[in-house]
């Protein structure tokens, strides 16, 4: 189970380099809400991540700067892998949503939802790309297996 869900995160790394890396080459041709949604999708990993190690979260529409969400990302990827080495994937949690209602979660749960919320918003920012005139980046996890 821990290897695969590496396995998921380093994909979940990957592509999130590789949309930033396409959007930075492109800032003058994307819209506001392609950055809006690149952040999002760094700060809901990073706030799953928190909420499993009790560590302060960012919000979750916060803007950050530009050149710090590679950073951001790699910061990401390795407090993703250090939660899977050092938790019970079937251990339950108990946190509050950014409205400070109170749920229970067990690990994988909540590392699932991290990885499926980035592959859900990447999707959207392809769109996004699209419309704006810019080459989608190919996102499909079977191709990033081959």
């Amino acid at each position: 189970m821990k290897e695969k869900l590496i396995d998921l995160f380093e994909y979940t790394y990957h592509f999130n380099t590789e949309m930033i890396k396409v959007i930075s080459e492109n800032l003058e041709r994307v819209d506001e809400k392609t950055i809006s949604l690149i952040n999002h999708t760094l700060n809901a990993q990073q706030i799953w991540n928190s909420r499993i190690l009790n560590e302060k979260t960012f919000e979750v529409w916060q803007m950050n700067p530009f050149e710090a969400l590679g950073e951001i990302n790699q910061q990401n990827f390795e407090k993703s892998i250090e939660v899977i080495n050092n938790f019970d994937p079937d251990q339950k949690i108990t946190y509050q949503n950014s409205r400070g209602v109170a749920f229970e979660n067990t690990v994988f749960e909540m590392l699932f939802q991290a990885i499926n919320h980035s592959t859900y918003h990447r999707g959207q920012i392809n769109s996004l790309l699209k419309q704006n005139g810019i080459e989608p980046v190919l996102t499909d996890y079977i191709f990033y297996k081959r």
